[in-house]
């Protein structure tokens, strides 16, 4: 799975990334629900961190469709709102 960072880059992810990112699309989800702009920023900031330590980045000439992208911690919570689906960032694959 390709996996782009906004503002970053894209990565390769195995399924144990997949899986522990879904863990944390679930709390972002509802921190979101609770507008918990904090918590959304933290689980946002540790879905980062996850896949630039699991994930092996594409060369920036690779031009593969993303699966999935994760925003940045510092946009607003409307913005980050915009950006989730009914089922979060990552959908019921």
């Amino acid at each position: 799975m390709i996996v782009r960072l906004m503002g970053e880059g894209q990565f390769r992810i195995d399924e144990a990334c997949v899986a522990r990112l879904d863990e944390l699309d679930d709390l972002a989800m509802e921190a979101l629900g609770r507008e918990d702009e904090a918590e959304l920023d933290a689980r946002l900031d540790e879905m980062w961190t996850v896949v630039r330590e699991q994930g092996a980045p594409l060369d920036e000439a690779d031009l593969s469709p993303s699966d999935l992208i994760i925003p940045p911690s510092d946009l607003t919570l409307e913005e980050t709102r915009a950006l989730f689906s009914d089922q979060g960032l990552i959908p019921d694959l």
